[in-house]
């Protein structure tokens, strides 16, 4: 779960790659492309912690027998700009829908794994012969995002990581004893690594309600205080330790075949290697209890939080204050919303619109249509089938005399001032706009445009700072 904070801090003149390559285990998922490096586009990562018992000392940890769940999963999100990032935790008993897999096998050939609907999250790796390109599409299918690839850790990556940096630094609000995972640490700040280490990540009764979600605030407080730590001199500017690093990461790292080299992995390391602590912020998956169960156990998703939280995602948006960049886009947002949403609104009655679908969501524009008339009492609206290709964002052209009326429909759609697009010609009496739904369309009455910060009651924190837990 650890393994990308490696390459973000990673000099390259330290590898020997033919030495470091043999280190690194690969799984072919179908992901053979660069996925944003080098590209310009946002990056997806995820970074999966297996709970497989494997490794020395591991015995009393994990899943007995098995072949490990996703027992901790970060979705990795690094912004376009490469000025911030998001890492969003995603609970283990989050239960959800898992979809159909292809999977590879030994003999080189492909095999469906069916999906099960409503069952845990951490079910999508490693059980019933499932890899992790499965926990993959079950993030894609949850959240709307592309995954790129997958980086992925077992228990001996928390041990060998801390004890080759020299330990990590944590604080807490009392003393813990904890006879089961035998975490014994006072109050206040310790440094710990090794056996420490994974006892303080893997420890659920010591720590809040004794909840996985609780567990999750502690493991984003390790891994801040383990950016810190990775992005300080003491760890760059000493040989030893970056050879001990890299050493420990790449014996403990599982990746997909689309980045399993050291030069990949460099890549990446020097595409994020300029983030600021201060930008990269830390949030957990809206959920609630699970109102089909009597004894809590589980977890569903909060569709009112995690919905707006997705599309912030999903259009780049970050959940940090990076100031220039927010001013940038406020100015710009500005006059685009003055020059265009400024002014008379017509009546939905007397909105004239052909939708036409130009995203990848079957039958959207039917959907849409049924959505204005019936709902929004657009009735002058029509079905245009599907646009001439492809786009990804939703656009609105209109003509200067329909302004009052695209105005409307934005009102309507949640359109953003960046999808209406003002021709310089009038339009005939009875002529429509052109509504083209894009890939950004989520659904019919879900506001196109992203919310602008995240919704109220979502905890989150940033990796510059340290929070004692308790």
């Amino acid at each position: 779960m650890t393994a990308f904070l490696l390459v973000g801090t990673s000099a390259a003149a330290y590898f020997t790659y033919q030495h470091f390559n043999g280190n690194i285990s690969t799984v072919d998922v179908g992901t053979a492309g660069d996925g944003g490096f080098g590209q310009g586009g946002p990056i997806n990562i995820l970074l999966i912690g297996t709970d497989k018992r494997t490794g020395k000392g591991n015995e009393g940890y994990g899943d007995n027998g098995s072949g490990g769940h996703a027992d901790t999963t970060f979705l990795f999100h690094v912004s376009e700009d490469r000025t911030n990032a998001t890492v969003l935790s995603i609970p283990r008993d989050l239960i959800t829908d898992i979809p159909d897999c292809p999977t590879k096998q030994a003999d080189g050939s492909t095999e469906i794994i069916p999906g099960t609907p409503g069952t845990r999250f951490n079910n999508s790796l490693g059980q019933e012969g499932r890899d992790p390109g499965c926990t993959m599409r079950t993030v894609k299918e949850l959240t709307g995002l592309d995954v790129h690839h997958f980086m992925m850790a077992d228990f001996n990556a928390v041990k060998t990581l801390t004890t080759a940096i020299g330990g990590v630094e944590v604080c807490l609000e009392k003393p813990v004893k904890d006879p089961k995972s035998h975490l014994d640490l006072p109050a206040g700040k310790s440094t710990i690594m090794g056996e420490d280490a994974l006892a303080f990540v893997r420890t659920r009764k010591s720590f809040g309600n004794s909840s996985d979600l609780d567990r999750i605030k502690v493991q984003q407080q390790f891994l801040s205080s383990m950016i810190r730590k990775l992005k300080s001199n003491d760890t760059l500017t000493d040989p030893g330790k970056m050879w001990k690093l890299a050493e420990a990461v790449t014996k403990a790292l599982t990746v997909d075949t689309g980045i399993g080299t050291i030069k990949k992995l460099t890549q990446f390391g020097q595409e994020i290697s300029g983030i600021n602590t201060k930008n990269i912020s830390f949030v957990t998956l809206p959920v609630k209890d699970n109102p089909a169960e009597v004894v809590k156990a589980t977890v569903v998703l909060d569709e009112a939080k995690a919905r707006p939280l997705f599309s912030m995602l999903q259009n780049d948006v970050s959940l940090t204050e990076v100031e220039k960049k927010e001013k940038a886009a406020k100015d710009k947002a500005k006059k685009e919303q003055e020059a265009l949403l400024k002014g008379e609104r017509a009546a939905a009655s007397d909105v004239r619109v052909e939708v036409l679908n130009g995203g990848d969501t079957a039958g959207a524009a039917q959907t849409t249509l049924t959505w204005l008339q019936n709902s929004q009492g657009v009735l002058k609206s029509s079905n245009g089938g599907n646009a001439p290709k492809k786009i990804a964002k939703t656009t609105l052209e209109f003509a200067p005399n329909q302004a009052d009326q695209a105005r409307k429909l934005a009102d309507l759609m949640g359109l953003p001032a960046s999808a209406l697009k003002q021709g310089t010609e009038d339009a005939e009496p009875l002529e429509p706009m052109t509504l083209t739904l894009g890939a950004d369309f989520k659904g019919a009455g879900v506001p196109i445009a992203a919310p602008t910060k995240a919704p109220e009651g979502i905890p989150q924190m940033e990796a510059d700072k340290q929070i004692c837990a308790g």
